[in-house]
């Protein structure tokens, strides 16, 4: 009877979405330049008031080193609140507290320490895995054929954690089974409003990760805080941070190379996708010791990092870059530099690939968002010829 309850509501919630229209949704000077980024956030802070929230007694705002995208305050009781930049604010309640009255009616209440996670943004599985919080994901958005995270794997094969339909095709009967108390999604989510409704109505919070937009790589790991605060693991997430920040601290004396790096991919129409220069990755070559050859490249159709060129545009800037790296994180891993001229001709006029300095990322990296230091500390070998072997990320391509 209980199924046959929960089919009617899930039939009536479908036919009123779609009654409702789609929504559309260097040595010193490199240095000095972390260090202004790090004020400019100090700045942006200091100026910054936590929100009132009726009932609760505000106690103190969480330290940020590079993380610009969210800020997190805590309030009295165990009360957090979350404040994800241009998303949303979430109120994580403790379990056996009340949800205070009177809250904004944007504002998204959220279990803090949530036991049963729908989780579809796979950037976040290696944030929850190091914090020791990997039991919490019952339900995954990625087959375990799709997983680079052992432990992911190991808890999909043993049944810990099951497939739940990816992001824009979630299973929802299984949601509701398995009592998920909060799905945690990717700004992909944003193209399918149809399914944020739908889970919402099963009464499911949403949560969307938005660390693919921070421009500094330690941003990215550093969101691990937010999900340490929402996990009640705050002393975990800060010292898993810290042991990445050393790995900036050996290279920040390290003078630039001056040598150019192109990152990208060939998408399947030819077109080649690289990064925007006020990027993560293009930060990382940057601490590296190298430079990123695009130097001013932005995205004009969207707020993606990813911006695709003609192959004639990629010539005219890439065609005499010192280093090539492909992504595979995207597309298919290359074993050859003889693949790489299989997908456009021209590739073999280009100076990396004359003298051998093409390089491939392997397919864990978009994944391994709490080691991203090691991605830089590759680079760094890459660029110095040195203990190569030791690379974490990186192969060359022969």
């Amino acid at each position: 009877m209980k199924k046959r309850i929960r089919n009617v509501v899930l039939f009536m919630m479908v036919f009123v979405l779609t009654a409702i229209p789609v929504l559309s949704g260097c040595g010193q000077a490199k240095t000095e330049d972390v260090v202004s980024q790090k004020e400019e956030i100090e700045e942006v802070k200091q100026n910054q008031t936590a929100p009132e929230i009726p009932g609760l007694t505000y106690e103190k705002m969480l330290d940020l080193e590079y993380a610009e995208g969210f800020d997190v305050f805590y309030y009295k009781d165990g009360y957090v609140l979350v404040d994800v930049h241009d998303s949303a604010k979430y109120l994580a309640v403790p379990e056996g507290l009340d949800v205070p009255e009177g809250l904004d009616e944007e504002m998204v209440v959220v279990p803090k320490a949530a036991e049963t996670i729908y989780l579809a943004a796979t950037s976040a599985m290696a944030l929850f895995d190091s914090l020791g919080c990997l039991d919490a994901i019952k339900m995954s958005g990625t087959q375990a054929s799709g997983w680079y995270i052992e432990h992911a794997v190991a808890a999909m094969e043993a049944g810990d954690m099951v497939f739940a339909g990816k992001y824009s095709e979630p299973d929802y009967e299984l949601l509701l089974d398995q009592g998920c108390d909060l799905a945690i999604e990717s700004t992909m989510i944003l193209h399918t409003p149809k399914v944020k409704e739908m889970i919402e109505m099963l009464g499911i919070p949403v949560f969307i990760d938005r660390s693919s937009y921070e421009n500094h790589p330690l941003g990215r790991t550093e969101w691990i805080k937010l999900y340490g605060a929402l996990m009640g693991k705050d002393e975990e997430a800060a010292a898993f941070f810290d042991t990445q920040t050393v790995i900036i601290e050996e290279l920040k004396d390290f003078p630039n190379t001056e040598k150019t790096v192109a990152f990208f991919y060939v998408s399947t129409d030819g077109t080649i996708v690289v990064r925007k220069s006020k990027d993560y990755i293009p930060r990382m070559i940057e601490i590296a010791g190298g430079k990123y050859v695009f130097e001013n490249l932005e995205n004009t159709e969207s707020e993606s990092a990813a911006v695709s060129l003609t192959m004639e545009e990629f010539y005219a800037t890439a065609v005499d870059a010192d280093y090539f790296i492909y992504n595979s994180s995207i597309d298919s891993e290359i074993k050859s530099v003889d693949e790489l001229i299989g997908k456009n001709p021209l590739f073999a006029e280009f100076k990396a690939v004359k003298e051998g300095n093409v390089w491939c990322t392997g397919k864990y990296l978009y994944q391994a968002t709490d080691i991203v230091g090691n991605l830089i500390q590759d680079i760094h070998l890459m660029l110095t010829d040195e203990n190569q072997e030791a690379m974490t990320f990186l192969y060359k391509v022969n």
